[in-house]
């Protein structure tokens, strides 16, 4: 079972809907109304337009290999791959890991992730056979170096080491991913890669800060698993075509993250270098525009379309 995260100020109830419901195809932004709790998969959806990705790409086939343990319901397994634009080596794919392991004692987590940074690919994939080395870290968990972008790691996670993952998460990015920014970014990428082949996605982002404390991130995302794994464990049979995009503030400056909102993405904004400036957690507004109230201390959930 998971041990109940550090709630931050704004409390966050669990939901049924969101980040995963298979909506028809893609026709712009997804419109979801604000409120302060996560987007977690539905369990039930409409008819599914979204067709999926190469071969393999369906949740059914080999079970996954075991890792780090991480938390997951009574009687169940929760099997989580974790991935990085920022790379392997990165310190914040370390803490989210970190954070997982920690969290509960059940199912398991594996990082499958590119050797080298791949920040502001997006969702390109290599042509022709991506190599890959497998090892274990010190902690145990295998990890997989990836001579590729992010997308290649999920697609090599599925289509060569046969991972079926409940969920997949990628981050912990160092900087923003939101706003006009999303298509460019490889955490976003990563995440839409495992949408488009069926399986929820959790992509998760740091704001740009002059030091990185990972600790309201990793807390999060352990709350936003721990609301939804019933529905991750039971997503619905047709495809994902939507991902959760989570950005969190950083308070490097002062402050703390002030909450939890959900709002709607905004792909154009009259001013994108917004979308790229240090937050001010100390701040007393409340926007309800995405990157309004992420400069403004709070940590912003979006939905947004597996197919740009």
């Amino acid at each position: 079972m998971f041990r109940k995260p550090v709630r931050l100020s704004v409390a966050i109830a669990a939901i049924l809907i969101g980040v995963v419901a298979c909506l028809p195809e893609n026709t712009g932004t997804a419109p979801p109304a604000p409120t302060t709790v996560p987007q977690g998969p539905a369990t039930a959806a409409a008819t599914d337009t979204t067709t999926g990705g190469s071969a393999g790409g369906d949740r059914a086939g080999a079970g996954p290999a075991t890792g780090g343990t991480i938390a997951s319901p009574a009687n169940s397994t929760l099997d989580v791959l974790v991935t990085s634009d920022d790379g392997v080596g990165s310190e914040g794919i370390e803490a989210l890991v970190q954070g997982l392991i920690r969290a509960g004692e059940d199912g398991t987590v594996q990082i499958v992730a590119p050797a080298a940074n791949q920040s502001g690919t997006g969702g390109q994939t290599s042509d022709g056979p991506v190599n890959y080395t497998v090892s274990d870290a010190s902690n145990g968990t295998p990890v997989t170096e990836v001579n590729g972008f992010p997308a290649d790691a999920v697609n090599v996670a599925l289509d060569n080491l046969g991972m079926r993952p409940d969920l997949v998460i990628a981050g912990i990015h160092e900087g923003q991913s939101l706003g006009p920014d999303v298509d460019e970014s490889g955490t976003v990428g990563a995440a839409r890669a495992a949408a488009q082949r069926g399986i929820p996605a959790l992509a998760v982002s740091l704001g740009l800060g002059d030091t990185y404390d990972y600790a309201p991130a990793v807390l999060l995302v352990q709350d936003w698993i721990s609301q939804n794994r019933t529905n991750l464990l039971n997503p619905p049979e047709t495809r994902q075509t939507m991902v959760s995009n989570l950005n969190v503030p950083n308070c490097f400056a002062g402050g703390k993250v002030r909450g939890l909102l959900e709002v709607d993405t905004e792909p154009q904004i009259k001013d994108p270098s917004a979308a790229r400036q240090l937050q001010d957690c100390t701040s007393t507004s409340t926007p309800g525009d995405e990157v309004g109230a992420f400069n403004a201390g709070y940590a912003t959930i979006t939905r947004l379309y597996a197919r740009p």
